[in-house]
């Protein structure tokens, strides 16, 4: 059986789906390396709501995804930018899903991590937008899970210079009461982030943040770093003091910066480990034998997919991971909070099907077809 697919010219093309799956069983803890997946929200489609309705979720099925994630190992980066933080997720439906997933997460042993920000506020001063980071850190810190300190769009207007950073960020390290991840968000994810720490020269950039972790080494867990350029990433990682962790947030290239070099190596914190998250663990577990080409050989195919739902505009890669969630049989939709599954169009998505496919990723590859098929007769698409 064949998929007509829609390619780039406006015209179809033949696809043979892929007849079984890879092998991927929940197997043994991770030991080598720190992996969080930073998971998507299920929304509700039988909810009432416009895109500018507050985010009506299924609670049900997005617990289950987490709890999907952990059953494989990884740790959850909860309520972050996957999970459309400032996207059609605002701070009253995140506060509810960090309360949900960290109560879930400490009911069956899973490791979470949850995004402290500032979307409370649209814009304010230095006073109020440090308010707005105690409010949501606070929050975190009671419900049990580690606090990963988000980029501010508010920051972003408010600051002046690299001086506010500074004195931002360290006023919240020092109240954090465990040590927290920093989160580096580039523009290409969200364009209100342009100038972070205090100016659009990366290297000025880079050197007020590693000048907030040498103030407070003993409060920073590690650092996440998500501007898709793995040397830039490699020089921030060698740079850190000694105990502070590297989590890549490239989705471009993850394997390399994970696998490490002689001078050191990244965990990770990605929204690409989302769709990935069995295939991940298991190239992870190959690795803690140390086995870095074995790793290599299970992780490199997948980068040309996480490319493509990357791709520019990069802040719209949700809608291939909630997309590929649906064909894999994690939720019964494809409907997104705010509407977003419309924002990519449909040979972006008749081609993450394609690359999803081929790795082997979806656990019943017929229902995967057959939602791909439904999905293309909506746009009139006819097999």
């Amino acid at each position: 059986m064949t998929v007509r697919l829609p390619d780039l010219k406006g015209g179809l093309r033949a696809y043979e789906p892929r007849s079984e799956p890879l092998d991927l069983t929940p197997g043994a803890p991770l030991t080598s390396r720190t992996v969080f997946s930073a998971a998507h929200v299920v929304a509700d489609p039988y909810a009432d709501v416009s895109p500018d309705s507050p985010a009506a979720v299924d609670w049900d099925a997005t617990l289950a995804f987490r709890r999907h994630l952990w059953s494989h190992g990884l740790g959850v980066a909860e309520a972050m930018d996957t999970a459309q933080r400032g996207m059609g997720l605002d701070w009253a439906g995140a506060a509810e899903l960090i309360r949900r997933s960290a109560a879930e997460a400490k009911a069956v042993g899973g490791r979470i991590a949850c995004g402290v920000g500032t979307d409370q506020i649209t814009a304010g001063s230095l006073a109020e937008v440090r308010a707005a980071y105690e409010e949501q850190l606070a929050l975190v810190e009671e419900s049990g899970a580690q606090a990963i300190l988000m980029a501010s769009r508010a920051l972003a207007a408010a600051a002046r210079g690299p001086e506010d950073y500074l004195e931002v960020y360290g006023h919240l390290l020092r109240q954090a009461t465990e040590p927290v991840v920093l989160h580096w968000l580039g523009p290409m994810f969200d364009p209100a982030l342009e100038g972070y720490w205090g100016s659009s020269d990366l290297d000025a950039a880079t050197d007020t943040f590693l000048e907030v972790i040498a103030a407070h080494p003993d409060k920073v867990d590690g650092i996440k770093v998500s501007l898709l350029e793995a040397q830039r990433e490699i020089d921030i990682r060698r740079r850190l003091p000694q105990g502070v962790r590297c989590y890549t947030g490239d989705d471009f290239n993850y394997p390399e910066l994970i696998a490490g070099d002689e001078k050191g190596f990244s965990h990770a914190l990605l929204g690409i480990f989302d769709p990935l998250g069995p295939l991940a663990a298991e190239a992870v577990r190959v690795l803690d034998t140390g086995n870095t080409a074995g790793f290599r050989e299970l992780l490199d195919p997948t980068v040309e997919l996480s490319r493509h739902l990357f791709q520019t505009p990069t802040r719209f890669y949700k809608t291939g991971v909630v997309l590929l969630a649906w064909l894999a049989g994690h939720q019964s939709h494809f409907t997104m909070v705010g509407g977003l599954q419309s924002a990519r169009s449909l040979p972006h998505l008749a081609r993450a099907y394609e690359l999803a496919d081929g790795l082997g990723l979806f656990p019943d590859p017929k229902l995967a077809e057959e939602r791909m098929k439904n999905l293309l007769s909506l746009y009139g698409v006819n097999q």
